[in-house]
């Protein structure tokens, strides 16, 4: 595996691990690279310094968890995310059966989110139930 960090036409750059430095060249001209801010296609390798692991690393104040989001990109998805969550119910993998029950006024009205198969969302789109996708997965919480 290689690290590479990327910069877009717009000036975002966001680092990317790739299993080879010819995997990054196939994928690069095959145009499945984008940026991870903004999504432009224009993506090559930024300038990088070797990084040479040191014991003063890991005392390293700038290092920041990978959880923790960095860019205004990130920081807005995690705002959308938070808000869903508080202000919704999970219904799981129950969302098709729930979000159609809801639009026939079978269950009550309430904002829900979950999830669905690509043939179950389909279905409900065809059908008239308002749903859009989210562009984040349910939080893992442990008991």
């Amino acid at each position: 595996m290689i690290q590479y960090t990327l910069k877009c036409a717009d000036g975002h750059q966001f680092d990317s691990w790739f299993q080879s430095g010819t995997a990054y060249e196939a994928l690069k001209t095959a145009g499945h690279l984008s940026c991870a801010v903004c999504g432009m296609a224009e993506v090559d390798k930024a300038v990088m310094a070797p990084r040479v692991s040191t014991s003063e690393d890991k005392a390293a104040p700038d290092r920041r968890p990978l959880s923790a989001p960095l860019s205004p990109a990130e920081q807005a998805l995690a705002r959308l995310k938070a808000h869903v969550e508080a202000n919704s119910d999970y219904v799981g993998t129950d969302f098709a059966r729930e979000a159609r029950a809801i639009h026939t006024g079978d269950a009550p009205e309430r904002p829900i989110w979950g999830e669905a198969r690509g043939d179950e969302a389909r279905a409900l789109i065809e059908d008239g139930v308002p749903v859009t996708p989210l562009p984040f997965t349910p939080s893992r919480k442990s008991n």
